[in-house]
């Protein structure tokens, strides 16, 4: 179900940032300073400069196999094949042979993103001139058809680390994640499911705090059961991120729905699952009932009335209920991310 969410495009910008540390270099400076009426403007800016930088870098390239019908011998005969030949009065050779190619799949997903971009008619002349100028230098790498790429087959190592987020931003392209914005307007972003937003949301803020709060060992942490029996059968509890502060603990659920509460018996409530798993998120890992482990649902802000902005306690923890409103500007962002490290910590 498509919903829409009241994110300043810019914003995205800083997530993405965050999220995949390459942002942050100084090729990408000049974007967070340019003003984007749409997304696509904002991904087709991002990837034309990351592709430049990709190419002066070198594109990875890869073996591929080949057979050819050649007048000398290159790699292994087909001695099939070339008895053919010489039946039919041919004395070449059919020859089998790998050859380095810049054809490889991360570079066809990359062109076919761009052309994805290309062809879009929310993407700014500037921004098309850009991307057909790398585009270029792809003349031998084939685009693929977006629905069949296989995103989960994709592997990373030290030569092409390079790639990771340029492959997260062809990801974003290629499957619509932000589809539209309103004419003029810099603050409507609109998005193919939540699911796929929350996992840069929950991203961002873990690695927001990493980089401003690194003193308090952010991590994204898995939680022990306090129990006996059976363990195997237990679900994991993954904590979206946790901060340390000697033997105080924060734990952050951060969740990004279209509506932050819910409708029961005609009145509104927290999601009743959502308070479900932080509390037993902090019951487990305060094993000891210290009352120091507190627990917190961070939603991102939506355009209902009604806002959470409470802290209860429950069984002797606290546990938090707020929005992160991501329509401010990035400095507000900021000053609400600090100020909940801030209250936690005094």
């Amino acid at each position: 179900m498509i919903k829409d969410k009241s994110i300043v495009i810019t914003n995205i910008y800083y997530m993405l940032s965050y999220a995949y540390q390459s942002l942050q270099q100084k090729n990408y400076e000049e974007i967070k300073t340019e003003s984007f009426d749409n997304i696509q403007n904002l991904f087709a800016a991002i990837l034309a400069k990351g592709m430049a930088a990709q190419l002066k870098q070198g594109l990875t390239r890869e073996y591929i196999g080949k057979q050819e019908n050649l007048s000398t011998l290159r790699g292994k005969i087909d001695l099939r094949e070339s008895m053919l030949l010489k039946m039919g009065n041919d004395h070449r050779l059919a020859c089998c042979y790998d050859e380095l190619s810049e054809n490889h799949y991360m570079n066809q997903i990359m062109k076919s993103a761009a052309l994805c971009l290309i062809y879009s008619r929310d993407v700014e002349p500037k921004n098309k001139a850009a991307l057909k100028k790398s585009i270029l230098f792809f003349s031998e790498v084939n685009a693929l058809e977006p629905s069949a790429i296989n995103w989960h087959g994709l592997r990373y190592h030290r030569n092409n680390a390079s790639y990771r987020m340029l492959m997260n931003i062809c990801y974003l392209v290629l499957h619509e994640l932000l589809l539209t914005t309103e004419d003029g307007k810099q603050k409507l972003a609109t998005f193919l499911d939540d699911q796929k937003m929350s996992s840069l949301y929950e991203k961002f803020i873990l690695e927001f705090y990493k980089k401003h709060f690194s003193q308090y060992q952010p991590a994204a942490k898995k939680i022990k059961w306090n129990a006996a029996g059976p363990m195997d059968f237990l679900p994991d509890m993954q904590s979206d991120i946790m901060l340390v502060n000697g033997r105080k603990k924060l734990i952050i659920d951060a969740k990004y729905y279209s509506r932050t509460m819910q409708m029961h018996n005609d009145a509104r409530t927290i999601h009743s699952s959502n308070l479900y798993q932080i509390f037993s998120y902090v019951k487990n890992e305060d094993k000891e009932n210290t009352g120091l482990i507190d627990g917190m649902l961070l939603y991102a802000k939506t355009d209902e009335d009604v806002v959470p902005n409470m802290t209860y306690n429950l069984g002797g923890n606290r546990i938090t209920v707020k929005v992160l409103d991501l329509y401010k500007d990035f400095e507000g962002i900021r000053r609400q991310l600090e100020r909940i490290v801030d209250e936690w910590r005094s």
